[in-house]
């Protein structure tokens, strides 16, 4: 199986909500095709120990390709 490495934020900013963001799930941003799973899931931890997830919480994550 294949997997592909993606990025995406978490909240969006809305003035209705608590501290002005709604919980949203971003579109992705790929990263990387074709990958086995234990790449996928290294270079999710790689990236998401080395990016700053920001107000919007932006984090890496894999999924079947």
């Amino acid at each position: 199986m294949a997997y592909n490495v993606f990025t995406r934020t978490w909240w969006k900013d809305n003035p209705r909500w608590p501290n002005g963001l709604e919980p949203c799930a971003g579109e992705k941003e790929y990263m990387a095709y074709g990958l086995s799973e234990s790449e996928a899931r290294a270079m999710c931890k790689e990236l998401n120990r080395d990016i700053d997830p920001g107000r919007y919480s932006l984090k890496a994550e894999y999924e079947e390709s």
